[in-house]
C-alpha cells in the first residue's frame, strides 16, 4: 500500500453516504443564506456612498465623499472580517459550527445598529465602527458557513450546494442594488438607513434558522461525541440510526479522525495553529501546501477584479458622461451576476473543480484586455467637454466596454465565485480544517480591504486617473490566476473530504483528475466486517476528543 493508508477498493467506497434527499438540500440550502448578507453588505456601500443625503453627513457641501474617506468606509469592513474570520476558526472547534455562525450573526447585528444612528457630528466615526463590527460578524459568518456546509454535504452534490453560497452572495448584491435604487433620489436619511437597517433582517433569519439545524457530525467526532456525531448523520441524511449508510459513513469519519491524529499530534493552542504550517513545500499533501493552496485561492478569486465593479462601478461609469442612469448600469451587472452562478450548480458536478477554473480565468483575461484596449484606443478614455461633466467621443466604444465587463461577470460568477469558496472547504483535513477555512477566507477579506484601500487612488481624477488602463491590471491578474489554475488546482470532485485527503497525498494537481478511490479509512484503521464501526476505534476517539 504506498503512501500508506490506501483510499477505495470495494462496494463500501460507494456506499459510504446516504442517497442524497430533499431533507439534505433544504438544510444545506438554508446554510447558504448566509451569503445574502455577505453580499448584501458588500453591496449597498457602492449606492449609499453615493447618496446626497449621505454625503452631506460626511461632507457638507460637497458633491462627493474624498478619496480618503471613500476607502476608508468601504475597505474597514474587510479590516474587521479579516480578523473575525482568523478568531473564528478557534471558536468553531470549542463552540461548534453552527454556534459560531449564530454568533456572528448577533455581532453583525449589533453593527448594522450601530452603522443606523450615523448622523450630524459623528458621521464618519459611527460609519466606520459600524463596518468594523458588522464586519467581525461577517468574518465569522464567511469562514465557518462554508466550512459548515462542506462537513455536512452529501459528497455528490458538494460542490453545488457549495456554490449556493455564492449564489447567495449574489442574491445579497442584488437585493443591495435594488434596495439603493429605490432609495437614491430620497432628499432625507432614510436614502442610506434603509439599505443599512434592511441587513438587520437577514441576520435575524440565518441566526433564528440555525437553532433548529444539527452541527456537523465531524465536529462532534472531532471533540470525540461519537454519539451526537451519529444523531447529526441520522437527521442530515435523513435515515434512521441503525441504516448501514450512517454506519458506514459514521465509520469512515472516525476513522478518518484517528489517521490525522497519528499524521497530526494532539498539541496546545500555539501548536494547533503551528501545524497549519508543516511539511514539505513541494509536497501537496503538506500541511503548509494546503494552506498555501487556500490562502491563495481567495488571493486570486479577489484578484480578478471583481469588486472593482461593484464597489466602484457607480462613480467610475458616472465619470464617463455616456450613460444616463449608472445606478441602471450597476443593477444589470448584478443582475448579470445572479442568473450566471447557478450555471455552476450543473457545472462544478459535471466537469470538476479544476477545468471550471482554469476555462473561468481565461474567459476574465480576455474580458478584461479588451475592455482595456477598446478603452485606451477609442472608448472611455476619450472624452469632450468641461470636466465636471464630461462625453464620450464614442458612445458604442464605450457601450462595447460595458458589455465586456458584463461578460466578465459572467466568467467569474459562473466559475471563480463558487469554486474558491467550494475548494477551500474540501482540501484541508479535519484537525487543521477550521482554521485553515479560517485563513483561507481571511486572505480573503484581506486581499478585498487592499484591492479596496488602493482602488479609488488608482482610478480618482487627482490621483492615479488610470481610467480603463485599469483593466489592463486586472486583466494580468487574470492571467496569473489561469496560469495558477493549470498548475496548482487539484480535482476534488466526487470525494468525500476523507478521500480528498488521501487523494492529495498520492497525486499531483495536474494526475488528481485520475484518481480514483480503492478502499476506504475505516476499512484500513479497523472497522467490523459487518459494517459496524470499531468499538475499540470510537473508545478511543471519544477518549482523544476532549484534548485534541
Amino acid at each position: 500500500m504506498p503512501g500508506g493508508v490506501v483510499l477505495a477498493s470495494s462496494s463500501d467506497v460507494n456506499r459510504i453516504e446516504a442517497p442524497v434527499t430533499w431533507k439534505a438540500y433544504l438544510i444545506c440550502a438554508f446554510a447558504s443564506f448566509g451569503g445574502i448578507f455577505f453580499g448584501y453588505d458588500s453591496g449597498y456601500i457602492n449606492g449609499v456612498l453615493g447618496a446626497k443625503a449621505f454625503i452631506n453627513q460626511l461632507a457638507p457641501g460637497q458633491t462627493a465623499i474624498s478619496s480618503s474617506n471613500t476607502s476608508l468606509i468601504v475597505s474597514i469592513l474587510s479590516a474587521g472580517t479579516f480578523f473575525g474570520a482568523i478568531i473564528a476558526g478557534d471558536v468553531a472547534d470549542i463552540i461548534g459550527r453552527k454556534w459560531t455562525v449564530i454568533t456572528g450573526c448577533v455581532i453583525y447585528i449589533i453593527g448594522v445598529i450601530v452603522q443606523i444612528v450615523t448622523g450630524p457630528g459623528h458621521a464618519l466615526g459611527t460609519i466606520v465602527a459600524g463596518r468594523v463590527i458588522a464586519g467581525l460578524g461577517v468574518g465569522f459568518e464567511s469562514a465557518v458557513v462554508i466550512l459548515y456546509m462542506s462537513e455536512i454535504c452529501p459528497k455528490r452534490v458538494r460542490g453545488a450546494l457549495v456554490a449556493g453560497y455564492q449564489f447567495c452572495i449574489t442574491i445579497g448584491l442584488l437585493l443591495a442594488s435594488c434596495v439603493v435604487y429605490a432609495t437614491e433620489d430620497n432628499p432625507t436619511e432614510a436614502a442610506y438607513r434603509i439599505p443599512i437597517g434592511i441587513q438587520f433582517i437577514w441576520g435575524c433569519i440565518l441566526a433564528g434558522g440555525l437553532f433548529f439545524l444539527p452541527d456537523s457530525p465531524r465536529y462532534y467526532v472531532k471533540r470525540g461525541n461519537v454519539e451526537a456525531a451519529r444523531q447529526s448523520l441520522c437527521r442530515l441524511r435523513g435515515q434512521p440510526l441503525e441504516s448501514e449508510y450512517i454506519q458506514a459513513e459514521l465509520a469512515e469519519i472516525v476513522a478518518n479522525e484517528e489517521y490525522e491524529r497519528q499524521m497530526i499530534p494532539a498539541t496546545g493552542w500555539f501548536g494547533s495553529w503551528a501545524n497549519c504550517f508543516t511539511g514539505s513545500l513541494w509536497h501537496q499533501k503538506s500541511n503548509i501546501r494546503r494552506t498555501i493552496l487556500g490562502a491563495s485561492l481567495q488571493m486570486m478569486q479577489q484578484w480578478t477584479g471583481v469588486n472593482f465593479i461593484f464597489y466602484y462601478s457607480t462613480p467610475f461609469l458616472k465619470s464617463t458622461g455616456a450613460i444616463s442612469n449608472v445606478f441602471l448600469i450597476s443593477l444589470i451587472f448584478t443582475l448579470v451576476n445572479v442568473c450566471s452562478t447557478p450555471i455552476s450548480f450543473y457545472t462544478v458536478e459535471r466537469f470538476g473543480r479544476r477545468p471550471l477554473l482554469i476555462y473561468g480565468a481565461l474567459g476574465m483575461l480576455i474580458c478584461q484586455f479588451l475592455v482595456a484596449i477598446i478603452g485606451v484606443t477609442v472608448g472611455f478614455n476619450h472624452t469632450h467637454g468641461p470636466a465636471a461633466n464630461p462625453i464620450a467621443n464614442n458612445v458604442p466604444a464605450v457601450n462595447a466596454q460595458i458589455a465586456f465587463i458584463a461578460i466578465f461577470i459572467f466568467f467569474f460568477a459562473s466559475t471563480w465565485g463558487p469554486g474558491a469558496w467550494i475548494l477551500i472547504g474540501e482540501i484541508f483535513p479535519l484537525p487543521i480544517r477550521s482554521r485553515g477555512v479560517g485563513l483561507s477566507t481571511a486572505s480573503n477579506w484581506l486581499w478585498n480591504t487592499i484591492i479596496a484601500v488602493i482602488t479609488p487612488y488608482m482610478v480618482g481624477s487627482n490621483e492615479g486617473n488610470l481610467k480603463s488602463s485599469v483593466f489592463f491590471i486586472w486583466g494580468a491578474l487574470c492571467t496569473a490566476a489561469f496560469v495558477y489554475s493549470i498548475f496548482l488546482v487539484p480535482e476534488t470532485k466526487g470525494l468525500s473530504l476523507e478521500q480528498i485527503d488521501k487523494m492529495m497525498e498520492e497525486t499531483t494537481p495536474r494526475t488528481s483528475s485520475k484518481w480514483r478511490p480503492t478502499t476506504t479509512f475505516a476499512e484500513a484503521m479497523g472497522r467490523d466486517a459487518d459494517g459496524k464501526l470499531d468499538e475499540g476505534l470510537v473508545a478511543d476517539v471519544e477518549r482523544k476528543g476532549s484534548i485534541y
